[in-house]
């Protein structure tokens, strides 16, 4: 949810430089995500072009092609809010950066490209051990579980921590942050397999990894009697839904729950359902505000959107950030550019662990093929 790059059609359209991109002509369907050949105009002054070698893949990505994601741009845009590549040029003005230069990029939309413009403001330097790969998965995951938890929630030593998703990309870096503060955490997975894999893989014990289902409560329940604990200080939650509630109800007097997320509301199709929608939306978990009062309790919701507009505050935030998180990530799944409907795919299952990523063949650019139509344009281009 993160962004430094706009459509300009006030620049000139200089055929600077070619690019592959997914391009979709309005959110709505996964289905009218096209590959495109399509210009880049020259940076403008204050940015940097940069040539992709890996991007990132977010739940935000499929929410704005369907067209459920509030920041969703209107008209044509291209997805994608994380990248890592190399420096091609620079914009007037840009001087901490020169071509050749290897960085992690984030940017509000227009990811999914081959080559980008982007705000210097907008880039960081990638650790030398670190992939390319690596660079695409950190920014966005890393910053969530950090300014959710840390900045947002307080989380310190010896809190009891909940934590939704926990085997996905955010989930692994909160659990990560909990570490390094000495938190408790309980970690929620939403299948067998995934449970199973964390505790063989990350060492989590058992008793404090559930599974949400019929007997959420109790199970959490149970999670609690095991740490001695009465109830969680802070519930980190992108699930929304059914699960919502039993959390809720235990937290503990001055505790927060933290919700960044509803892919309880995604669905399975390349299409939204609006009556499977409707339903849900109708069935959601309410609170009663005067009831929050008397149990001393808060839910605090955020975008990580909002801290890209803050722009001056986003060098203190990622140096935090990779103090928690100084690893790279967990990468559960790379593919080629070409093949980003089979990721989508991938991540909407709900199968998978870790962070997603697509990997930019420099060859497969320079001639492009792949089906890729050349019905982009300069002023299209983000």
């Amino acid at each position: 949810m993160l962004g430094g790059m706009n459509d300009r059609t006030d620049r000139p359209s200089r055929p600077e430089h070619r690019r592959l991109a997914w391009r979709i002509p309005r959110a709505g369907s996964l289905a009218n995500l096209r590959l495109v050949e399509e210009e880049l105009p020259a940076p403008a002054p204050g940015e940097v072009q940069i040539d992709v070698a890996a991007v990132g893949l977010n739940f935000a990505d499929i929410f704005a092609c369907l067209g459920l994601y509030s920041a969703t741009p209107a008209g044509s845009f291209v997805p994608g809010l994380e990248a890592a590549g190399t420096v091609r040029r620079v914009g007037d003005g840009v001087t901490r950066w020169r071509p050749g230069d290897r960085v992690i990029v984030l940017t509000r939309f227009g990811g999914y490209a081959s080559a980008l413009n982007v705000g210097e403001q907008y880039l960081w330097p990638l650790p030398e051990t670190w992939s390319f790969e690596d660079g695409a998965a950190y920014p966005v995951q890393a910053l969530t579980a950090w300014y959710g938890l840390v900045a947002l929630g307080g989380a310190r030593r010896g809190s009891v921590v909940l934590v939704q998703s926990a085997a996905g990309g955010v989930g692994l870096n909160a659990l990560q942050v909990l570490r390094q503060l000495g938190a408790q955490p309980v970690a929620v997975v939403g299948r067998e397999s995934k449970r199973d894999w964390l505790v063989r893989e990350h060492g989590l014990d058992p008793a404090c990894v559930v599974l949400r289902g019929p007997h959420f409560g109790a199970a959490l329940d149970a999670a609690l009697r095991h740490l001695d604990a009465a109830a969680f200080d802070l519930v980190f939650d992108a699930v929304y839904g059914p699960s919502f509630r039993p959390a809720f109800e235990r937290l503990a007097p001055e505790g927060r729950h933290l919700l960044y997320g509803a892919a309880d509301f995604m669905g399975e199709g390349r299409r939204a359902n609006p009556l499977r929608l409707a339903w849900r939306w109708l069935r959601r978990p309410r609170l009663d505000p005067l009831a929050m009062i008397s149990q001393n309790r808060g839910l605090l919701a955020f975008n990580l959107i909002w801290l890209w507009g803050e722009a001056a505050r986003l060098p203190d935030a990622l140096r935090e950030t990779l103090a928690l998180i100084p690893d790279p990530p967990h990468i559960g799944g790379a593919w080629p550019f070409a093949d980003a409907h089979t990721a989508l795919a991938a991540l909407q299952s709900g199968d998978t662990t870790g962070k997603l990523v697509l990997q930019v063949d420099k060859s497969a650019v320079d001639s492009p093929r792949n089906g890729a139509s050349g019905e982009g344009s300069a002023a299209a281009a983000r």
